[in-house]
C-alpha cells in the first residue's frame, strides 16, 4: 500500500528545509577558497549574477517539476516526458553516490566538534593529526555510523516531524553562529600588521590585476560550479522538496528567499574564514580548500587566538555540524522519496535499506584511506582515492549531465510555458519570466556543456 504523500506545513518550512539543504559543506570549505583564488570581489559579483540568473532558473525548474508531478526525481521526469525518464535515474544516482561519503565527512566534523567541546582543540593543530585520524581503522567508521544514524532517524520521522521540524530549529541557530563568528573574525588583529579588516578587503574588493580573458572565464566556471554545491540542484533534492510544496503557496517568492538565504550564508562563510586565515596564516593559507581548510588550516588559526580559540573553534564546528546535518538530511530524503514513489515502499523500509547500503559503501570509502588505499589521476589534474573519485563523478560528471538534460527537457521538449503555468497557477507574478526562458533554452545549456567539458579535461 502506497503511503499518503506529506507536504510542508508552510512556505517557511519549505524555505528553511531547502535552505538547510543548500547551506552545507560546499559553502563553508569551497566558497571561501574560490573567492580567495578568483580575485575576491570579482568572484562574489560573478557568483551573485549567476545565482540570480542560472541558479534561479534551475531552482524554479526543479521545484516546479516536483510540485506539478507530486513525485520525486526518479519518477517525476518520466511523468512529465516519458523519454526523459533517464534524467530522473541520473538525478537519483547523484544523491545515492553522495550520501556515503558526505556522512563520512559529517563524521569528521563530529569528531572535531567533540575535540573542541572537550577543550582539546589544541591537539587538532598538531601536524599529522587529521591524517592520523582519517587513516585509522575504527574511529572514522564509528563517527560515520553515528552521523548516518542521526540522519536516518530524522528522515524516518518524515517530512513534518523530521525534516521540517529540525530545519526550523537548526537553521536559525546556524545563522546566529555564522553571523557571530563572522563579526568576531573581523575584529581579529595578529601579532604583525595584518588585521581581520585587511582580510575582508581582499575578500570583497574585486581584483583584476594581471587577469586575462581566460582567467575571467575560469572565474565564471568556478562560480557556476560552486552553485551546484551550494543550491542543491541537479541532484533530485529540489524536485523532491518541490513535491512537498503546497499548491496554494507562492513558489517564486519562496525560491527568491532560498536564493537570498543561501547567498548570504555563503558570503558570511567567507567573512568567517578568510579574514581569520589571512591574519594568522597569510595569503598562502587562504588558498587552502576542502578538508585541508577545515581540518588543518582553521584549527591552527584557532590555536593562534589563544583562550578564545577553543571557544570560537567549538562554535565553528557546531555550526558546521548543523550545516552538514541539514544537507545530509536532504540527500537521504531524495533517495528515500524516490524509492517510495518508484517501488511503493514504506518510508521505514526505504530509509532502512538505503541507510544500510550507504553504511556498507561508507565503510569501504573509510578503508580507502588505509586497506584499500590507491592513487588515481583525474582528468582535472587531481590525484584521487575512493572518496575523491565518488565526489568527482557525482559533482563533476553526473550533476552537469542532469542539469543539461533538465534544460533540454524544459526548454525544448515540454516547453518553458509548462513551468511558467505551474509557477503562476494561483495568479502570482513571474517577474523574471523572460530571463527564465532565455536561460533555460540557450544560456544555461551552453554554460553547463562548457562546465562539463572542463570537468573531463577537454577544455582547460
Amino acid at each position: 500500500m502506497k503511503e499518503e504523500r506529506n507536504s510542508f506545513s508552510s512556505s517557511l518550512g519549505f524555505v528553511l528545509a531547502a535552505a538547510g539543504s543548500a547551506v552545507g559543506l560546499g559553502n563553508i570549505w569551497r566558497f571561501p577558497y574560490l573567492a580567495a583564488k578568483d580575485g575576491g570581489g570579482l568572484f562574489l559579483v560573478v557568483y551573485i549574477i549567476l545565482a540570480l540568473t542560472f541558479g534561479f532558473t534551475m531552482i524554479i525548474s526543479e521545484t516546479a517539476i516536483g510540485r506539478k508531478t507530486k513525485q520525486s526525481a526518479l519518477t517525476a521526469y518520466g511523468t512529465l516526458h516519458k523519454p526523459s525518464k533517464w534524467i530522473g535515474v541520473f538525478a537519483c544516482l547523484v544523491p545515492f553516490m553522495i550520501l556515503p561519503y558526505y556522512c563520512i565527512i559529517g563524521g569528521w566534523v563530529l569528531k572535531y566538534c567533540i575535540v573542541f567541546l572537550t577543550g582539546n582543540g589544541i591537539a587538532a593543530t598538531e601536524d599529522g593529526y587529521f591524517t592520523g585520524f582519517i587513516t585509522g581503522y575504527a574511529e572514522p567508521i564509528i563517527f560515520d555510523i553515528i552521523f548516518l544514524l542521526a540522519v536516518a532517524v530524522i528522515i524516518y520521522q518524515g517530512v513534518n516531524k523530521g525534516i521540517e521540524s529540525l530545519s526550523k530549529v537548526l537553521m536559525p541557530i546556524l545563522l546566529v553562529f555564522v553571523i557571530g563568528i563572522a563579526i568576531f573574525s573581523l575584529t581579529i588583529k595578529g601579532n604583525g600588521e595584518r588585521s581581520g579588516m585587511d582580510g575582508l578587503k581582499i575578500y570583497i574588493v574585486p581584483s583584476l590585476a594581471g587577469m586575462s580573458a581566460h582567467d575571467i572565464f575560469i572565474v565564471v566556471l568556478d562560480a557556476m560550479g560552486q552553485l551546484f554545491y551550494s543550491i542543491s540542484v541537479a541532484m533530485g533534492i529540489m524536485v523532491t522538496y518541490g513535491s512537498y510544496f503546497k499548491d496554494d503557496s507562492n513558489l517564486t517568492k519562496s525560491v527568491n528567499q532560498i536564493e537570498f538565504f543561501d547567498t548570504i550564508v555563503a558570503f558570511l562563510a567567507g567573512v568567517m574564514i578568510i579574514p581569520a586565515v589571512y591574519v594568522f596564516l597569510g595569503e598562502e593559507g587562504m588558498h587552502s580548500s576542502g578538508p585541508g581548510l577545515m581540518f588543518i588550516a582553521l584549527p591552527k588559526v584557532f590555536k593562534e587566538m589563544g583562550f578564545m580559540g577553543n571557544i570560537i573553534g567549538c562554535a565553528f564546528f557546531i555550526m558546521v555540524l548543523f550545516a552538514a546535518l541539514t544537507s545530509a538530511m536532504s540527500v537521504l530524503e531524495a533517495v528515500v522519496a524516490s524509492l517510495i514513489d518508484c517501488f511503493g515502499w514504506t518510508r521505514r523500509k526505504a530509509t532502512i535499506i538505503e541507510s544500510a547500503i550507504a553504511l556498507v559503501i561508507g565503510i569501504i570509502v573509510c578503508l580507502g584511506y588505509n586497506i584499500f588505499y590507491f592513487e588515481m589521476p583525474l582528468p582535472n589534474g587531481a590525484t584521487a582515492q575512493i572518496l575523491d573519485i565518488m565526489d568527482y563523478l557525482s559533482n563533476n560528471i553526473f550533476m552537469p549531465i542532469v542539469a543539461i538534460g533538465t534544460c533540454i527537457m524544459v526548454g525544448w521538449l515540454i516547453k518553458p510555458q509548462t513551468i511558467i503555468d505551474e509557477v503562476t497557477k494561483n495568479g502570482e507574478k513571474f517577474g523574471r519570466k523572460w530571463l527564465f526562458i532565455v536561460m533555460i533554452k540557450f544560456v544555461a545549456p551552453i554554460l553547463l556543456t562548457i562546465l562539463l567539458l572542463g570537468s573531463v579535461g577537454i577544455i582547460k
